[in-house]
Parts: C-alpha cells; sequence; structure tokens
C-alpha cells in the first residue's frame, strides 16, 4: 500500500535511567535529555534527522530551565529548531504527539522529537552530600513555543477542607469505585494487590523501570516498616513514585522525512489516532467520584477514527499513577482488569518522573509493537486529579484513513455537574472518603458529603476511633453532621 508521505510516524525512541553509586557522577536533567534525544536519533538508524529537527517539545519538569530545548538543539546541533515547553500534566506527552502528528500530516512540520527528564534523586542525594546542585542557568531565554496550560486542580474550598494533593484524591476515587462495585472492605483490597502485583511483575522484567524489586501481593496490599499506609486503601507500594532519575524520548517525523533519512521500515511505528478531553477541572462538580466522562467519549471517539474496538487492541499502557486512574480508563475503555495494562510495570514500580511517564510509555508500546507487526497499541496519558487526559492509538500499520486528532471537550462538556455547597453544615451522607496517616497512623478522614439537597461538600473525621472504624467497615452511605468549620461527626 502507497504511503500518504505527509503521514507522521514514530522512527526513534529512547529511554534512560541514571543511579550513580557516588551522587557527584550524576548529570543534570538538560544533559539527560540531551542524551535521550541522541540515543532516539541513533534508535532510528540514521543520523540525518537530528540536523533536520523542526521542533523539539519537552515535557515541564522540577527544574528551573526557561527553555531546556534550546540547551538540547544546541547540544545536538539542531540550532534550526523551533523549541516549546508544556504546561503541568501527564497528559502532556501523548497530547503532544496528537498535535505534532497532526502538524505533520498537514505540513506544519516534518521533524520533531518530544522529551523530558527528571533529576530528582540525585539532587536530592547531591544536596544532602552537601555538593553543588548541578544545573545551567538560563536568562532571558523563552521558548518559542508553550505547549497546553496550567489550570488549578483543585478550589480553594477543596484545599480548605484538606483536598491538597493526589494522595488525598485517588484513594477517595477509589472508595467511589469499591461502592459502585458492592464491594466488601476486604474484598475490595484483594483486587487492588493483585492488580498492582500484575504491574510489579511487568516492573520486574522492564531494564528501564526504577524499582525492580518483586513484591507480592499481600506484600503490597499490607502495611510494613518499608510500606507504610499513606491514604487508605493504599500503602506507599499502590502510590506514584517521582523520586528517581529518568530521561525519554519520542522522534516522530513524516514519512516522506523518514525515506530522505534513510530509516528502515522496522523502526517505523505509525500514529493511528489521538483524542483529547478533559473531566471538570473542579472534583467538587463531577457528576460522580468513580468515572470519567472525559475518558469514556476519547475512547470511544478513537475507536470510531481508526473502525476498532477494545478487542481489537493487542499492547495496552494505561496511566497508572494510582489503581484508581487504571480502574477508571480501563472500564471507560472496555478493557478487563484481566488483561495485561501495562508495559512498564506503572508509576509506583516502573517510575512516575513528574509529568513525563507518557513517554516512556510511548517508547516503551513502540518497541512493543516494533516485536509484533501489525498489531495495535493503545497509550492513555492522565494529568491533575484524574481530570485531563490524552489517548493514542500506534501500530507498525499505517492509518488506512490517514491520521486524525480530536478533541471531545464538547461531548464531555454536555454532562451534567453536581451542585456545589461550600457553606453548608448540618445533616450529610458520605459519598467517598479516604483516612490519610502518617508514620504513627491515620491523622483524619477525608470525605466527599452529600448534602439534604443532594449538593456536594466536603468535610474532615479527626476522631481516631472513627478513622479505625471507616477502615474497618464501609461509610460510604452512613450519615454524619457537618459543622460549619468542615468538621464531620459520624452518626
Amino acid at each position: 500500500m502507497a504511503i500518504d508521505p505527509r503521514t507522521p510516524v514514530v522512527v526513534g525512541v529512547a529511554q534512560i535511567k541514571q543511579r550513580p553509586d557516588d551522587p557527584g557522577d550524576a548529570v543534570e536533567a538538560s544533559a539527560l535529555m540531551t542524551g535521550v534525544v541522541s540515543a532516539a536519533a541513533a534508535d532510528t538508524g540514521s543520523t540525518a534527522l537530528l540536523d533536520r529537527l523542526d521542533l523539539i517539545g519537552v515535557v515541564a519538569g522540577a527544574w528551573k530551565y526557561s527553555d531546556p530545548g534550546r540547551l538540547i538543539a544546541e547540544a545536538v546541533g539542531a540550532t534550526g529548531a523551533r523549541t516549546a515547553l508544556s504546561a503541568n500534566g501527564g497528559n502532556t506527552p501523548q497530547s503532544y504527539v496528537n498535535q505534532i502528528s497532526s502538524r505533520i500530516q498537514a505540513g506544519d512540520l516534518d521533524v520533531a522529537v518530544v522529551t523530558g527528564a527528571e533529576f530528582i534523586w540525585s539532587r536530592r542525594r547531591q544536596r544532602r552530600a552537601g555538593l553543588d546542585v548541578a544545573a545551567t542557568e538560563q536568562v532571558g531565554v523563552e521558548p518559542d513555543e508553550r505547549f497546553g496550560v496550567d489550570v488549578p486542580m483543585s478550589t480553594d474550598f477543596e484545599q480548605s477542607r484538606g483536598m491538597n494533593a493526589p494522595i488525598n484524591y485517588y484513594p477517595l476515587f477509589e472508595s467511589a469505585i469499591r461502592a459502585a462495585n458492592g464491594e466488601t472492605i476486604d474484598q475490595h483490597r484483594d483486587r487492588l494487590a493483585e492488580l498492582w502485583h500484575r504491574f510489579n511483575e511487568v516492573a520486574v522484567d522492564n531494564d528501564y523501570a526504577w524499582f525492580r524489586t518483586p513484591m507480592t501481593a499481600d506484600e503490597i496490599r499490607n502495611p510494613s516498616p518499608t510500606n507504610r499506609m499513606v491514604g487508605f486503601p493504599y500503602t506507599k507500594a499502590m502510590n506514584s513514585n517521582w523520586d528517581l532519575d529518568q530521561a525519554a524520548a519520542v522522534l516522530v517525523c513524516s514519512a516522506e522525512a523518514a525515506e530522505r533519512a534513510g530509516v528502515g521500515r522496522d523502526r517505523w511505528v505509525f500514529p493511528l489516532a489521538g483524542t483529547d478531553g478533559h473531566d471538570t477541572y473542579a472534583v467538587s462538580e463531577r457528576r460522580d467520584l468513580h468515572s470519567s466522562p472525559a475518558i469514556t467519549e476519547a475512547g470511544a471517539k478513537l475507536y470510531e477514527l481508526v473502525g476498532i474496538g477494545p478487542d481489537d487492541v493487542a499492547h495496552v499502557d494505561l496511566y497508572s499513577c494510582f489503581p484508581s486512574a487504571v480502574e477508571v480508563a480501563a472500564r471507560s475503555l472496555g478493557l478487563g482488569e484481566d488483561r495485561r495494562l501495562t508495559q512498564t510495570g506503572g508509576l509506583t514500580f516502573a517510575g512516575g518522573p513528574l509529568n513525563n511517564y507518557v513517554t516512556h510509555s510511548i517508547a516503551t508500546i513502540v518497541d512493543v509493537l516494533r516485536k509484533d507487526e501489525g498489531s495495535i497499541g493503545l497509550v492513555t496519558a492522565n494529568g491533575g486529579y484524574l481530570t485531563k487526559h490524552a489517548l493514542g492509538l500506534y501500530s507498525t500499520t499505517p492509518p488506512d484513513r490517514g491520521y486524525r486528532a480530536v478533541d471531545v471537550q464538547a461531548e464531555v462538556d454536555r454532562v451534567p455537574r453536581t451542585p456545589v455547597d461550600e457553606g453548608y453544615a448540618g445533616p450529610v451522607t458520605i459519598e467517598a472518603y479516604t483516612v490519610m496517616h502518617d508514620a504513627d497512623g491515620p491523622t483524619e478522614g477525608l470525605c466527599a458529603l452529600r448534602t439534604s439537597q443532594d449538593r456536594r461538600t466536603w468535610g474532615r473525621v479527626t476522631d481516631r476511633a472513627a478513622l479505625v472504624a471507616m477502615m474497618a467497615d464501609e461509610a460510604i452511605g452512613r450519615t454524619a453532621s457537618l459543622a460549619a468549620d468542615g468538621v464531620a461527626t459520624l452518626s
């Protein structure tokens, strides 16, 4: 079959992790990105594409470079490339590929690379050792393009009631999933442990994974001195891990550019289609706390664009910062939990480098597809609190309908929102909850609550006996009294 010369194709991928015994031997994040971009170019089997880079898209990270793409361009000799820097969000790498592929299809770009890196593990070790932390300074330098927009991921009201971070929201979503499934607490915890055990098994076999120590389901499920409870029912081994040094890069170009550069067909993997969408930025306004209308709409459109269904997808990597993210995505996309839902091992074990995990995910699935010609791979990406989503399908077989990327936001915005009552005090019903812990045990229960008018509000449970009871017996559906200061007392 003749291939349209404007068809986008992934021709090079690479991943790096650094873990030197001597922290002084570690290189900074920009050097990791430079190295992995060069390695992705080498993966194509041709050195020609580095010189022809039109765009270097960098995923935002926990560093202070104002235009890291320019540092990469200068280091690899791609001085004519434009640079882009993303907003925050784990959806960014797949969303970047969606946009870049569309621009290549339209003739606006010919060769581009997406890359990102984190240097958190070595930076902490260098500081503890009293060493100067390596960091190239940039003054008065800005990227040519900005990608994405930073938006508040929680409201002031949510933050005032203790909802401040992923470790608060995702275990709370988990309780809502448990209730929707009709599971007991023990049944639910057993299922989660088995799910995450399967992720751990994949990471053990992944050379690029940060944590490759085998863990049994019981070791993952149950608290221990090295695996304390964080936000019930999640132990540390069910939380994303970003204390690491990792980098990844994905090199995308037109079929025409790949031919000109002499890239062998055995390196080609085609983006087939991509979709983007977001659930309500305010979790308070979501229709419910156990589903994602955005993933559902984005998945349905993605399958439609390629003319396939979930059973046609051979290889899957679902964004996996916490188990609830996997469960919601799997159900939204028609994928059973008995399937292999990760190619890397996930953000707990393979590693969760802030916004850049999905660059590793795409790089991994490209390698998987190269070994299974003609099969289809699915990648999902998630930013915020199950908020911003990007999906992509890939194959060594080009799209017979041409590449297309679609934003499904108009469809998502038709989903009814839940009204919020920030000033409410009085009788409430628990809709979802988690019990937060520190090293000494439970500290507070964070609860999504329904008022007598069926509006959503938030509250804290502070009584220790009540916290212990909430972890032993289901509290969803129980009534409570909410005080004006946000403290909830169970009936």
